[in-house]
């Protein structure tokens, strides 16, 4: 299909029950449309199935047809993952020298993976037989690395370099000899897998070996909140970002490895971490070094090629897929992705995902705490109470149409000469729990304007909600419902203060580029990385 691109020819498709030809499709405009959709979307990643198949170990029994969601684990049909990582961010050595991977060690914990790993295969119980045949049969497993960007800061060296992308080739080069080599030994003990005959190690030269593959970078996504480590060969996804708690306390959580750094050479102060995760990075921060600065890098910070290149490193010696997301900020163009998809193909990569921000997932944006200005004490009732004022007679008003997660959302925002007196919502999809809890908040608003709240106050409370299901919108992201009133409400503030409509939906909020959409579970921020989201507050993944 590449080969058809750079030629501009078309492609045959096949039917995949006899093999036979179906039709034929011009092979750019095929890749375009893909380019489009993926930054558009974030979907569809790719993967070069001829590539995976010219690394099939076992293609006497089969062509592998897909791979695992995330795109680390090519399979045949019947096939099942055993995958562990090793962290990396453990496997450092400090002598009078200075710091230095310690070899030693990674050679001994990747020979005790190897043996866990297949251990697992043996005890494991399958859900169906001819899953247990095949896993005993191959007995692949996959073992890969986690921590990489935290042993990079330990080591002093930035990710988007070449140095760095070299020491990633050395090291799992290393990894993925340990690795065979442990996986010989155990075949003099316990025999090579059942269908090794016909296999690609099936070779005069080759000799017994215990496991169809043996490495595999998968995400880690909880693995390394279990392990407090950086995700697979990710960057860092944040120095410091903002953990909203119950009663809206802010909660700055801070790099470990960076907070000790700032602690040694005294830059350390709470209200920089805070500057800090409202940033969304180190870089252009003046109190934090630039020698720290460039060492401390994000995945935002980092051009879309060097996260290609990086993987590109550790692809070459790894028997199953790198898992990897390249991020990009909201402004690249889809000739970006272009780019990054043929250099994924041409440096050997064997699938690649990107996020373009705000494409897929509304991204987390930081709220302060926002303070709370008393009502008016002019609507007090009996017992103290306040209450509404009645509803005027004539009203006058705007409407505007905001797309949510959950449709297009109509909000009318009235007023009178007392000023903003009322709020009305209407989704586009009529019925629903969307609609009626959009209905119920209108209402609450309402009430609460006419009681003497200033609406600036609701807007900030409003501003920054979040949900699973946040979209674009207006040039900003959308992250709810109630995020969408909270925008029309500050754009009507504006209207009446200026006779100008207020448009785009970046007021009110401080961004932090690289997180993305709330947790399902817990509210929390999720995070883009390797074709997931994880959340680093209760460990889902949308993955596992």
């Amino acid at each position: 299909f590449m080969e058809a691109v750079k030629a501009g020819t078309s492609y045959e498709l096949y039917n995949p029950r006899d093999k036979a030809v179906a039709g034929t499709l011009d092979a750019r405009e095929v890749y375009d449309l893909i380019i489009e959709m993926a930054w558009a979307t974030g979907d569809p990643g790719i993967i070069f199935i001829d590539r995976i198949n010219r690394d099939n170990p076992t293609p006497q029994l089969g062509e592998i047809e897909s791979t695992n969601p995330c795109g680390e684990q090519p399979l045949l049909p019947y096939e099942a993952c055993n995958l562990g990582s090793v962290n990396l961010s453990k496997m450092i050595r400090i002598t009078d020298a200075g710091t230095d991977v310690d070899w030693d060690r990674l050679a001994d914990v990747v020979h005790r993976g190897v043996r866990f790993l297949d251990d697992v295969i043996e005890v494991n119980e399958y859900p169906l037989p001819e899953i247990g045949e095949l896993a005993r049969g191959n007995r692949k497993i996959g073992l890969g690395v986690m921590g990489w960007a935290d042993m990079l800061v330990k080591l002093d060296v930035a990710y988007d370099s070449a140095e760095a992308v070299a020491l990633g080739e050395k090291i799992m080069g290393f990894i993925d000899a340990e690795a065979k080599s442990a996986s010989r030994k155990l075949a003099d003990v316990r025999g090579s897998f059942a269908n090794f005959s016909g296999s690609i190690y099936d070779t005069p030269e080759g000799g017994a070996i215990r496991n169809a593959t043996v490495t595999t970078i998968a995400p880690t996504g909880t693995l390394s909140i279990i392990a407090n480590c950086s995700s697979g060969v990710e960057p860092l996804f944040a120095v410091s970002y903002i953990r909203t708690v119950m009663d809206n306390d802010r909660l700055v959580e801070v790099n470990p490895l960076f907070e000790e750094i700032a602690v040694k050479r005294g830059f350390y102060s709470r209200e920089l971490m805070g500057l800090i995760a409202d940033h969304g990075s180190v870089h252009g921060i003046d109190e934090v070094p630039e020698d720290v600065q460039r060492v401390f890098v994000t995945a935002h910070d980092i051009a879309p090629v060097w996260h290609i290149r990086m993987q590109a490193a550790f692809q070459k010696y790894t028997d199953n897929a790198v898992s990897k997301t390249v991020n990009f900020d909201n402004s690249a163009a889809p000739d970006d992705v272009r780019e990054v998809y043929d250099l994924a193909y041409e440096l050997g990569v064997k699938g690649v995902t990107i996020y373009r921000d705000g494409s897929k997932e509304g991204q987390v944006l930081t709220t302060g705490k926002s303070a709370q200005k008393a009502a008016s004490a002019d609507g007090l009732g009996d017992g103290g109470r306040i209450e509404p004022r009645d509803r005027p007679s004539i009203t006058q008003g705007r409407t505007e149409k905001i797309q949510t997660g959950c449709g297009n959302l109509y909000v009318t925002v009235n007023w009178d000469e007392q000023g903003m007196c009322e709020v009305f919502t209407q989704m586009g999809k009529s019925g629903g729990c969307a609609a009626s809890q959009s209905e119920a908040l209108s209402r609450m608003i309402s009430v609460s304007l006419r009681a003497g709240v200033d609406p600036e106050a609701l807007v900030k409370h409003l501003r920054g909600i979040r949900c699973p299901s946040p979209s674009w919108a207006e040039g900003g992201k959308v992250l709810s419902c109630a995020d969408a009133v909270g925008i029309v409400m500050e754009h009507a503030v504006q209207f009446m203060e200026t006779g100008v409509a207020g448009s785009g939906v970046s007021k009110h909020m401080d961004a932090l580029d690289n997180l993305a959409g709330a947790c399902p579970e817990c509210g929390g921020s999720l995070e883009h990385e390797s074709g997931c989201a994880v959340c680093r507050s209760c460990g889902f993944s949308k993955c596992a």
